[in-house]
């Protein structure tokens, strides 16, 4: 073999091996960046949340996260507390509320939508003495905002159960299979109306003062459709003082609807409802109904005959707008505290002012 042919062979290029590690060293690099923006975010909503509670206590209400803690890594981040109590000064008497672990979180990818998962039970200690105890299956609630202002709120319970207890006086009860609340700021109307729309809807709900007043006992389901106006009045929270802002603003409720089915009674209304000068809830509802026998221990019979003779035949048997089926009622009138079918005062106990 001639040894000076292979010395004549050129040299073999060793190949870079750049781009086999390339992927991973991006790849690195990329999972290092999301991690320092992680722990930023993360910053952020710490100093978010103290400054808030600065902000709250300055307002009157003293708020307490038990164990507080935020995690979430990589793509959310999730505030949780052991539990969370709320202390308010703002109704006079001090208002305490207490709830079980509570848990916010938001994605990374969505920073205008924040969920909130809360375990109960709720117990609160109100004005007057007054205890209230709500517990749940399950709560969840979300916040969608815009940076600056919340656009709407959700709420959805599943087996709500609640007690009031005041002194010298019998304890009342609500429980239903579900309820949900959402509000949404009305992109209709005009600006200087401050609109927000508001919807509730219950499944299986028993209120026993409701019962005694319809004179029936069965579960029952109830939707409310509504809108607030003035609500700026309540943007830094819900109190007396906020209260007085929207009397004075002229804020309303305008009830669109309300339907309320229990068995076979069946209730449908709309009206307009606002604070008075004496700080109770006024207004008139036009309300119509079937399958109703009594109203607060005044007969109305299968075909409001009672009523309507009662009132010198002021309730028609179909009155115009009053849906099929249903039989219109004179007007529900609230005012002074009083509550009046028509020209009859029921016999239900005063309206008490709010603050």
């Amino acid at each position: 073999m001639d040894c000076r042919r292979m010395t004549d062979l050129p040299p073999t290029r060793r190949r870079s091996r750049f781009w086999l590690y390339a992927p991973f060293v991006l790849l690195a690099l990329l999972a290092a960046a999301w991690s320092g923006f992680w722990f930023v975010v993360r910053g952020r909503v710490a100093e978010a949340v103290d400054t808030a509670l600065v902000r709250e206590a300055g307002l009157g209400r003293s708020w307490s996260c038990l164990d507080r803690s935020i995690s979430g890594f990589p793509f959310r981040v999730e505030l949780r507390c052991a539990s969370l109590e709320l202390t308010s000064v703002r109704w006079g008497d001090a208002v305490k509320l207490q709830t079980g672990p509570s848990l916010a979180l938001g994605q990374i990818y969505s920073p205008g939508l924040v969920i909130m998962q809360i375990t109960g039970p709720l117990q609160a200690s109100l004005p007057e003495g007054r205890k209230l105890d709500l517990a749940w299956a399950r709560l969840e609630a979300s916040l969608t905002h815009n940076g600056t202002a919340p656009q709407q709120v959700s709420l959805v319970m599943t087996e709500p159960n609640a007690t009031l207890a005041a002194p010298g006086q019998a304890n009342e009860g609500w429980r239903a299979a579900s309820l949900e609340v959402h509000l949404r700021r009305n992109p209709t109307r005009p600006a200087s109306d401050q609109a927000t729309d508001l919807a509730i809807s219950t499944k299986g709900s028993v209120l026993p003062a409701l019962d005694a007043l319809l004179g029936t006992s069965e579960a029952g389901d109830v939707d409310i459709q509504a809108t607030l106006t003035q609500a700026e009045a309540f943007k830094l929270g819900f109190n007396p003082d906020a209260l007085e802002r929207w009397r004075s603003a002229g804020g309303q409720i305008e009830l669109t609807k309300l339907v309320s089915v229990k068995g076979p009674a069946r209730i449908e209304a709309s009206g307009l409802l606002l604070l008075d000068q004496t700080h109770r809830v006024s207004g008139q509802i036009q309300a119509s109904l079937a399958g109703i026998k009594q109203i607060a221990g005044v007969p109305v019979g299968g075909g409001l005959g009672g009523l309507g003779g009662l009132l010198g035949g002021r309730a028609s048997a179909q009155a115009p707008g009053a849906a099929p089926g249903l039989t219109a009622l004179p007007p529900v009138v609230l005012r002074e505290g009083r509550v009046y079918l028509g020209p009859i005062r029921l016999p239900v106990q005063p309206l008490l002012p709010l603050y």
